[in-house]
């Protein structure tokens, strides 16, 4: 695998049985991942989520079918230097506890036998890159708090700079505020180095969040329905489908669109000195506001405080009947 360049990942009908078991963890699995998206793979307990991740890099080995990286099956490669090749992030991060911040990044690198100077320079950008001071670097695991370690996680899989990283329920142990910011920090990391992203959860919303494509897997890992979170909430394959995104997919709809991204309307007059929401937030947040605050309507402002429009809660009904 190339360095640098995001990959393009196959599942051509990859089955998974472990012994004494009637039922396969994952029953024929075909899904196409293109390169630079973030596919998160959702479902119930016993769908097959992770063991269809930790086949992509061989922690587990699979029956029958094939999964390509870019054309080549993973069962060409070398499995450590597949390993060595691909991210992979935890819920319990794995820090090494007896090595640094900086040692923790520079794990693969090192084992690559990158050049030492080599390594400091990318130990530094990578700690800038997640949000951490140069300080960092010289602390030990257990001097940060959760979100930190989660950082120094995300860092350390970007440290051979893969085309593809793998993401085990990696915020599933974090307080819903730290999600949320590690979340959207994840987002920002992707569009600036846009590697190919499998990430697993069992949170519908965190894959609607997350997902350029999800896969909804049902028990006995068999693929439900693989599209893009507006198509699967918009159109479930099926009652099982549509029972796991929740009644309230039209508000969940809400949350994919951006006020900047549609049509306000006028001003007529109105200024920012009573409800105001910034153009990125999302029309859900927005709706969110105007219900807890008693309004009817709101002034959408750009990020330097200047009205650019106005949303009232007739115009997001209008827009989730044109979406």
């Amino acid at each position: 695998m190339s360095a640098t360049s995001a990959a393009e990942i196959v599942f051509d009908r990859v089955t998974k049985m472990y012994p004494g078991r009637s039922e396969a963890a994952v029953e024929e699995l075909s899904l196409t991942i293109p390169a630079g998206d973030i596919c998160v793979l959702v479902g119930p307990s016993g769908a097959g989520k992770t063991t269809a991740m930790k086949m992509v890099n061989r922690l587990i080995e699979f029956d029958a079918g094939d999964i390509t990286i870019d054309g080549r099956s993973v069962k060409d490669f070398d499995a450590t230097e597949l390993r060595r090749g691909i991210g992979y992030v935890i819920q319990q991060v794995g820090l090494f506890p007896h090595l640094t911040i900086a040692g923790n990044i520079a794990t693969v690198p090192r084992l690559l036998g990158w050049p030492k100077a080599r390594i400091r320079d990318r130990v530094a950008q990578l700690l800038e890159l997640v949000g951490l001071d140069p300080e960092y670097g010289d602390r030990y695991p257990v001097q940060l708090s959760g979100g930190q370690r989660q950082r120094v996680g995300l860092a350390r899989a970007l440290a051979a700079d893969p085309p593809l990283m793998l993401m085990d329920e990696p915020f599933g142990a974090l307080d819903p505020i730290t999600r949320d910011r590690l979340q959207v920090e994840l987002l920002r990391l992707h569009a600036e180095v846009r590697k190919t992203i499998i990430f697993v959860t069992h949170d519908i919303d965190e894959a609607i969040k997350l997902g350029d494509r999800i896969a909804i897997l049902r028990q006995g890992g068999v693929l439900a329905q693989y599209d893009t979170p507006d198509r699967i909430l918009a159109h479930p394959a099926d009652d099982f489908v549509a029972r796991f995104v929740g009644a309230d997919r039209g508000l969940k709809r809400l949350a994919l669109r951006r006020l900047d991204e549609i049509e306000l309307e006028a001003l007529d007059g109105a200024v920012p000195d009573g409800l105001t929401a910034v153009g990125s937030t999302t029309l859900r947040d927005a709706l969110s506001l105007m219900m807890s605050e008693g309004a009817d309507a709101l002034v959408v402002v750009d990020e330097a405080g200047n009205p650019i429009g106005v949303l009232s809660v007739a115009r997001v009904g209008q827009v989730l009947s044109e979406l």
